[in-house]
C-alpha cells in the first residue's frame, strides 16, 4: 500500500493518529473504499491572501508601459 493511502477500517481505528501525522507533516491523506479513492484528508489552509502575493512574479516584462501602442485599434460603433 502506498504511504498516503489508508482504507477506511484502519483509517477509523486509528484516525487521531493521522490527522496528528498529517498536521505535522502537511501532507494529505487518501483514504480508500475497496481499494479505490473515496476521501482525501489535508491540512487546512486560509484561502486569505494578499491579491498583491498572487500577482508577484507575473509580471514577465515591464520594458516602457508610458509608450504610445503601434497597433491600430477598431472602435465599437
Amino acid at each position: 500500500m502506498p504511504a498516503n493511502r489508508v482504507s477506511k477500517s484502519e483509517f477509523k481505528a486509528r484516525a487521531l493518529e493521522f490527522f496528528r501525522q498529517i498536521e505535522a507533516s502537511g501532507e494529505s491523506l487518501v483514504v480508500t473504499d475497496h481499494g479505490k479513492p473515496a476521501l482525501e484528508v489535508r491540512p487546512y489552509r486560509s484561502n486569505e491572501r494578499n491579491p498583491l502575493d498572487v500577482l508577484r512574479g507575473s509580471v514577465v516584462r515591464y520594458i516602457d508601459p508610458t509608450a504610445p501602442v503601434d497597433v491600430a485599434w477598431e472602435a465599437a460603433q
